[in-house]
Formats: C-alpha cells, structure tokens, sequence
C-alpha cells in the first residue's frame, strides 16, 4: 500500500539530518540522505545551506514522489525510522550550592520571585542580575535557586562560563553545548551548528517547568539565543559588571547596607571577633563598601587577627573594594607566594595546579602546591579539587595588573616563557600517549614525565585543554611563536577523539594564522590548516572548511610532504562527501590515492601506506554509491573490509560493513545487507557504539520492511 510522505515530514526529516548530530553516525545519516536523495531525483543535488533551502528540497522531493510509489515507501520507512530518536530531558546535577554566608538581598530576591511567577502573557520570563565585581551577584543567583527547587520539577540547570579559555569569553554556540550537556544530552546527540543546537534545546524544555541559570556571562551574544518560549521556564543571567543588553527583567545588586555588612562578618569571624574589632568597624566597613566578597576577605582578617591597613591602602579600597582586598591579602602571605599568584595571574589560565604555578615561579612542585592552599586561604583563589584553582575573574585582572610593577617586565616575561615551556611539554607527553601511531602528534620529549598508555594520556591532554587552548593565545602575545603552533598540534586527539571541536577552534584559527604569517608553505603550516579544516568541517562549516584543506594541501605539496599532501586532498573529499558532492568527492579520493602511492619504499609514510589505500578505497566505495555506481561500490569496500579484518581493526571493519550494507540495500539485495548488518554488530562494543547500533537498527528496519 502507498504510503503518502508530506512536504512538512519531508522538509522536517530533511532538516532534522542536515542540522544533526556529530561524529560519525550524524556524518553517516548524512551521506545515506544525500544519495537516496539523489536516486530519487535523478541528478547529484548539493546539500542545502538554509532552512528555507531544506524546504525548497523537500518541496522538489514531494512532486517527484507523488508519482513514484516505489521511492515513496522508502521515504516513508526512513522517516518512520527516526521518530523515536528525541532526546528526553535530564534534571541534571542542578545548581551548586548556595553560600552559607548568604546576607539580606531580600529587595533583590523579591524582584527575582515577581519575574518567575508573573502570568506570561506571552512575554519570556528572563532576569538579569548584575552588579560590579565581588557584590554577590552569582550567591543571590545561588540563594535563590535552592529555595526554589519545588517550583521546577524538570531541573535546574547551570552553566558558569568563568572558565572560558579567553578574555572574551565562549562563544554562543559553546554556551549551549555546555547547557545540552547540562540537560543530559550525550556528546554524539549534539549538533554541530548554532541554530540546530539552540532547536533542540527548545524541544527538550517545550511544556516543560525548569530554571535556567547563566553565570558569570561577558554578552548579551552569549545568552540570547537561549531566552525560553515556554512559559514555565525562566532564564536567570548572572554578569559581573554592567547591565548587558538583554531583553530582561534587570536587577542590579546594590552593595550591602551597614548592618548587613555586619551580619555577615559575624557569620565568617564569628560575633566575638566583631566586637574586638569593634573600634575600626567604621573604618574596615568604609574600606569594603558593602562588597560582599571585600567584607568575606576583612572577615577572614579578623580571625587572623591582623592589624588595620594603611591609610593609603585603606583609601584605595573604599574605592575600589576588590583592589584593596586584593592588596591586603597579598600583605598577609609570605612575599614568595604573593609573587606566585602575581606572576601565575598574567596567564589568564581557566585553571591552575602545583605543576603550572611551580614552572611560572621557578618552585618546586610541593612548594608551589603550599603556596596555593595559603593563597585560597587568604581568598585569592578558589579551590576546584584535586589539586587545581581558579581565580575570580576580577582578582586575577588585579593580580596581573600589578605583578610588571612589583616584579618588572623582564620577570613577568620569563615566568611566562616557563608556563609555556612546562605546559608544552605536558602537552607533548600527553598526546603522543593518546595517539601513539599518529603521525600528526609530535614524539615525546626526552624531558617529562611519559604516560603509561592512551587512556592516561588522553585523560592527562582533556584535563589540560581549556589551559592548552589558553596557552596559544599567552604564546602568540609573548611572540613565543613555534610554542603556540606546537601546542594547537597537540589537540590533534582532543579534536579527533573527543569532538572538542568548539573548544579548539579559537586556538587553531591562531595557530594557523601565527602558521601563515611566519612559516608559510611549511609541513607546520599544512597540519595546523588540516587540523582547523577538520574542525571547521565537524561543526559544519563547510566553505570556511574547505578553505582551510585546500591551503593544507597546497602547504604540503610546497613542503614535498607527499603523506600530508595525500591526507589533505582525501579531507577534500570527505567535505564534498558530507556536502553531497559525490562525482568531486569520488575525483578527491582517487587523486589521494594517487599521491599515495608515489610513496616509495622507505619514504615517510610508506609502513601507512597499505592502511592509507585501504582507506582511500573505502572512501571510493562509499561516493560510488552515492552515484548510483553499486557494483563498483560494492567491490571496492569488499576490498576494505578484508584489509581491516585481516589487520584485527575491529571498528575500521565495523565501518566499512555498514557501507557495504548500505550499498547493498540500495541495489536491492536485503538479504546481503541484512548478514552484513549482523556481522557488524558483532563487531561492536554496545558500551561504546551506540549511536553506530542505532544507525544498524534503523537499517535493519528498512531492510526488513515490505514495499
């Protein structure tokens, strides 16, 4: 029986593959669109860039469908295939706890309480808190939230964005990938793009009743996109500063009164240390000017019994009240640890550990880790656990203010060149261990400390990488140029394991460019463009993509790096594959093939070379198919398929399975398609392939579905 496919399922299908989920099963979902699009159509349809392009399509599809039952009810067993894969919401982990020295504010939670339980009327409920540094904006955030916890059922979710890699903080698309994840959406199940990521974040909250919490936001870029259209939900925004420029409700947090300030030095010094200090009161409230951080920082003086601050400390704190704390605490540590936190301050690194500060200080780990605990004794840095810190984002912009002028720009710089040279070569370590075959990773340094194996070198590199990342940007401003070019390289694994492809991009595009500017048509310059032509084509930014791995290419040809040259016109293909390009995609890989095999014996690259064809005949086989060219397909990745069974690369074989699964399904021939679906799924590890037996499934169901 015919079984009628809608425009609006097809162009909702349609755009639900083009903006869909990452790594390799999106890509493959992806590819088996395009070429069944492509048999129905007749003609090679490049992959659309818009919605209104998805519509256009999907509107082509249905003309030529309405008179051809047999592809319509195989559009129609696809569609039925991908209803069940919505994403269900997780309540999450909720919002940190709530500071115990929480103080009055109730003006200001009032305000709060109003916006989150006023009729909608179809306005979104969103609020703004903002105030300047160290005023308590994100503990009324906090505060509030946990007294709100039976008023949103499905969850409360938090994202603190103090821990961007740079000053400007993360982009928006970043923002939301930290709140998908926050929402219990796993990694694969993330779309690459902005738009499709912010979709599915309004499907999962649609009818929903949940908090929404932003902190420490730099933009009103960053969080607009995420203003609700449900009624029951509420976006809470935290900014350390101005006011951004959202449409909200804003609610500026004033400093504390006299006798709020109070009540909070009695809750951290305890009343009897008040009273002793009962004399200076005045003096130590004007000095802190109702800034709820300042006052936590006298309190913490109080107990230690300290003597008042100089009058000219004394008059810079009451206008600035951070600064003054800040200068005050650094008067209570030892000389040596105050100059750490200065010179370890200038990186501007998310977050810091004995073996970071000790390199930039020139002290011994267990030393440096000392000096740390004093300093978070004394509030200059916050405690993460197991060993790393954080500073405030306003300490850290006052720390390095002042350490060229109480250490001079000649140590300042060489504290910096010790922070690269030491995380360069944790770096290094850490990812020749998580990928130890790769050519793209540099070998271990002979200093250092090795890793045992991949799983300790990789855990080692994704602790690391929001301070690798970082460290680019610190070595390009320090003209330490090889050192940033060789620290992007080292996120090879980070970008090609785990799918950190938003959290590298900044480095990379740095990378590349210091790249161009100072070693043009070098090997550096062609891996640095292939890495960032690799990142860019995950997140789905096909032209910038294709941008970047052509001038890999024509980096590695200049150098005579026949591998790297091979490996960047293959990533040529891949880009005009997933672009629905078959006939350039098929002409890509066969040229790679081509530059492959000029490899002679002995030469860079040639014990890859066999692996490296096997690959090239896969990627052969699967645009063959997508011309409609089965049989040559079919014979191609029969090739592949024995190579890597041969070789014991049980996922390579998975892969190349499906392939041939799919091909064979295409031709017809269920039978065949079905025993290679089998032998597939035997191959693969349920914990960790997932999505890849999903995919399976879905095909086994259009396999098995009469037409």
């Amino acid at each position: 029986m015919f079984e009628v496919v809608t425009v609006s399922a097809l162009t909702a299908f349609l755009t639900a593959v083009g903006n869909g989920a990452a790594g390799e099963m999106g890509k493959q979902m992806l590819l088996s669109t395009g070429a069944l699009v492509r048999r129905t159509l007749g003609r090679e349809t490049p992959l659309p860039a818009t919605p209104e392009g998805w519509e256009v399509l999907a509107r082509e599809m249905h003309a030529r469908l309405s008179g051809d039952p047999r592809h319509g009810g195989e559009w129609a067993i696809l569609l039925r295939t991908l209803q069940d894969d919505d994403v269900a919401l997780v309540p999450g982990a909720g919002l940190p706890p709530a500071t115990r020295d929480f103080t009055d504010r109730q003006a200001v939670l009032r305000r709060l309480k109003r916006e989150a339980t006023r009729a909608a009327a179809g306005r979104p409920r969103v609020a703004l808190l903002y105030g300047p540094p160290g005023i308590g904006t994100s503990a009324v955030a906090l505060h509030w939230g946990a007294e709100q916890i039976a008023q949103y059922p499905d969850g409360q979710f938090y994202v603190d964005l103090r821990d961007a890699a740079g000053e400007s903080g993360l982009e928006p698309s970043a923002v939301v990938l930290r709140l998908l994840g926050q929402m219990g959406v796993e990694p694969e199940g993330i779309p690459p793009a902005e738009s499709a990521r912010v979709g599915l974040y309004r499907r999962l909250l649609a009818g929903r009743r949940a908090l929404v919490v932003i902190d420490h936001a730099s933009s009103a870029a960053q969080v607009r996109a995420l203003v609700p259209a449900t009624p029951d939900v509420f976006l809470l925004v935290v900014a350390s500063g101005p006011a951004l420029a959202l449409e909200a409700e804003r609610i500026e947090v004033p400093p504390l009164s006299d006798r709020d300030a109070v009540k909070m030095l009695r809750k951290v010094a305890g009343p009897e240390k008040v009273a002793l200090a009962k004399p200076r009161m005045p003096s130590l409230l004007g000095h802190c000017a109702g800034n709820a951080f300042a006052l936590k920082a006298a309190a913490m003086s109080l107990l230690a019994e300290e003597p008042p601050l100089p009058e000219d400390v004394a008059e810079s704190t009451a206008r600035h009240p951070v600064h003054g704390m800040v200068r005050s605490a650094c008067r209570r540590l030892r000389p040596e640890t105050a100059r750490l936190c200065r010179l370890t301050a200038l990186g501007g690194w998310p977050a810091i550990d004995a073996r970071l500060a000790g390199d930039t200080a020139a002290v011994g780990q267990e030393e440096a880790a000392g000096m740390l605990a004093e300093a978070a004794d004394a509030q200059l840095v916050e405690a993460l656990g197991d060993g790393r810190y954080r500073f405030r984002p306003e300490v850290r912009r006052v720390l390095a203010d002042t350490a060229a002028l109480e250490h001079g720009i000649p140590e300042c710089s060489a504290a910096m060149s010790r922070a690269l040279d030491g995380l360069l070569n944790r770096a290094l370590h850490a990812a020749h261990a998580a990928l130890p075959q790769s050519w793209r990773t540099e070998p271990a340094p002979a200093q250092g400390t090795a890793y045992r194996d991949e799983a300790e070198g990789m855990a080692a590199l994704l602790a690391e990488t929001g301070n690798v990342v970082r460290a680019v940007s610190v070595a390009e401003e320090y003209q330490h140029i090889d050192t940033a070019m060789r620290m992007a390289r080292a996120l090879w694994p980070v970008q090609l394991k785990a799918g950190f492809w938003d959290e590298v991009l900044p480095a990379l595009r740095i990378a590349a460019r210091c790249a161009d500017r100072h070693h043009a048509d070098s090997r550096m310059a062609g891996a640095l463009h292939f890495q960032l032509g690799h990142c860019l084509g995950e997140l789905r930014l096909w032209n910038e993509a294709d941008r970047a791995v052509h001038t890999a290419a024509a980096c590695e040809r200049a150098a005579g790096h026949l591998r790297g040259e091979a490996s960047s016109v293959e990533m040529l293909g891949l880009l005009k594959l997933n672009d629905w390009r078959y006939d350039a995609a098929y002409e890509r890989f066969v040229e790679a093939e081509r530059i492959y095999r000029r490899i002679a014996p002995g030469q860079e690259g040639a014990e890859d070379l066999p692996r490296a064809l096997a690959l090239a005949e896969r990627h052969q086989g699967r645009a063959l198919r997508g011309l409609g060219r089965l049989e040559e397909s079919r014979v191609l990745l029969e090739t592949a398929r024995d190579f890597f069974a041969e070789r014991g690369e049980a996922y390579n074989q998975a892969r190349a399975l499906t392939d041939l699964a799919e091909t064979l399904h295409d031709a017809g021939d269920h039978a065949g398609a079905l025993t290679k679906i089998a032998e597939a799924e035997r191959l693969l590890n349920p914990e960790k392939a997932t999505p890849h037996l999903n995919h399976l499934a879905r095909l086994r169901l259009s396999c098995q579905t009469p037409r």
